[in-house]
């Protein structure tokens, strides 16, 4: 087994602190996924497999995805809510992996709630 340099005691250091950053920041935004029965048969885990995606390859860690339970909107599901500090909820609805893909590049990252899947505010 080979020793560790100075380097890559470097990178690991940084490695690390990126990784705690993400999990010590206060989120600005928060995504919730709702996983309730009626959402997982609706589609829910692929949509959560997607904002992972796209979370992943933003470069945000003021974004937290969260799984949460059930709307009580079954016939809406897959139901996805965005909280962003400072504005009302958002909740979305009928969800697939291609919508919630535009609503992280528009609604999330850009800002512009995308209206015609809200389900409510």
């Amino acid at each position: 087994m080979s020793k560790l340099t100075v380097e890559d005691l470097k990178r690991i250091k940084q490695q690390t602190a990126a990784t705690m950053a993400l999990r010590l920041a206060k989120p600005r935004i928060a995504i919730s996924v709702h996983l309730g029965t009626c959402g997982i048969a609706a589609g829910a885990r692929e949509v959560m497999q997607a904002l992972l995606g796209e979370l992943s390859t933003s470069n945000r860690p003021d974004i937290q995805i969260l799984a949460a339970g059930c709307t009580g909107n079954c016939t809406s599901e897959p139901n996805v809510t965005v909280a962003v500090e400072g504005s009302e909820p958002v909740v979305y609805q009928k969800m697939d992996r291609d919508k919630i893909q535009q609503v992280f590049q528009r609604h999330i990252l850009e800002g512009d709630v995308m209206r015609e899947w809200v389900l409510s505010r």
